[in-house]
């Protein structure tokens, strides 16, 4: 027997899937939280012999077998949360999962506690990207007004602001002359039409 055929060589490559990106967040996200619930249980268990062997003064940690994973969330609450995930765009998605390791680093959480952090992360991130596109849309509004304005500007371009032509009168102009001032605000400059 070759070992070409134990380590599979031979195969072809396995193509990634073309799966819908919002499927790919939600599991993603998904394996996330229970990787964290993983995590969290492990804490526990580590908290709990920690305070044994203070409690009894002898280590029987090494004696004790753990099931792999004794909690899980429910079905309901798995929906939901793959439902919240949905709201997330792709590229928001390790944003998302950096925030979440945050917290849960931060408050150290029981068990039973991680999904709801899990929650509050998610309906956080909605949040910003529901902002963030409703900044964008206002933006975009802005930009077609100021476009409109822009053609206004452009139609009326053939008029110029002239502010050094010699024959704009001046208050010691008017001075020198003895004449009365006109009725003008000196500080505008004059406008003309170039032709």
């Amino acid at each position: 027997m070759s070992l070409a055929s134990w380590f599979r060589w031979n195969e072809t490559p396995h193509r990634i899937s073309q799966r819908n990106p919002t499927e790919m967040v939600v599991e993603t996200l998904m394996m996330e939280l229970s990787w964290q619930i993983k995590q969290a249980e492990k804490q526990q268990r580590e908290r709990e012999n920690e305070y044994r062997k203070i409690k009894t003064g002898v280590d029987y940690g090494w004696l004790v077998s753990y099931p792999k994973q004794s909690y899980d969330i429910s079905p309901g609450e798995r929906l939901q949360l793959e439902d919240m995930c949905t709201k997330i765009h792709p590229s928001y998605c390790g944003s998302v999962i950096v925030r979440f390791r945050q917290v849960v680093a931060e408050y150290e959480p029981e068990v039973q506690e991680v999904s709801r952090l899990f929650r509050s992360v998610l309906q956080e991130a909605a949040e910003k990207i529901k902002e963030e596109e409703e900044a964008k849309k206002l933006a975009r509004q802005w930009n077609t007004k100021n476009r409109t304005s822009l053609s206004l500007t452009t139609f009326k371009s053939r008029s110029r602001i002239s502010p050094f032509i010699s024959d704009i009168k001046t208050i010691s102009e008017d001075v020198e002359r003895g004449t009365q001032p006109t009725r003008r605000v000196w500080s505008m400059p004059e406008f003309r039409n170039t032709k």
